[in-house]
């Protein structure tokens, strides 16, 4: 087992946190330290279903949340679900397969079977269930960053 050093830098530039790893080769000692460092337990949500009794579901299961003033709808594959917490605050626990598309949706990036740009420059956003949704202008420019970016979609 090879020694490891750790110490803090204060970094004011930095909007989150950087962990870099530095040795003199990546071995086994290493990958379990990245695996243990980028672990992270899947989000649950206690949602209340459509006869307002409390369920559980899972953050892979979602597939967009929408809001409708203080009304969260979250639809998954199983059904549509109901959150009493805010959509800000759901936002803030999901991992960063979930995207902001408007001011009142988010989406899950996996569960996005195509994007379609019309002539006029809105983004319609079609589900792999079949359900589709529409992006804000607005929004059109960080979607595109995160697309082209992040995940390599778009040319």
């Amino acid at each position: 087992m090879k020694k490891i050093n750790v110490r803090f830098e204060n970094d004011k530039a930095l909007n989150g946190i950087d962990i870099i790893i530095r040795a003199d080769k990546r071995d086994e000692q290493i990958n379990a330290l990245i695996e243990k460092l980028t672990h992270r337990e899947p989000v649950r949500l206690t949602v209340l279903d459509n006869n307002n009794c409390p369920s559980v579901i899972e953050e892979k299961d979602i597939v967009f949340l929408s809001a409708d003033g203080k009304n969260v709808q979250i639809v998954t594959r199983n059904g549509k679900f109901h959150a009493k917490q805010s959509l800000q605050s759901i936002e803030d626990i999901l991992s960063d397969r979930f995207l902001r598309v408007s001011r009142f949706e988010i989406i899950d990036l996996k569960k996005v079977r195509k994007y379609d740009f019309t002539l006029s420059g809105a983004l319609r956003i079609e589900f792999d269930n079949g359900m589709e949704t529409w992006a804000s202008r607005r929004y059109i420019p960080i979607i595109k960053e995160r697309l082209t970016k992040e995940e390599g979609y778009l040319c």
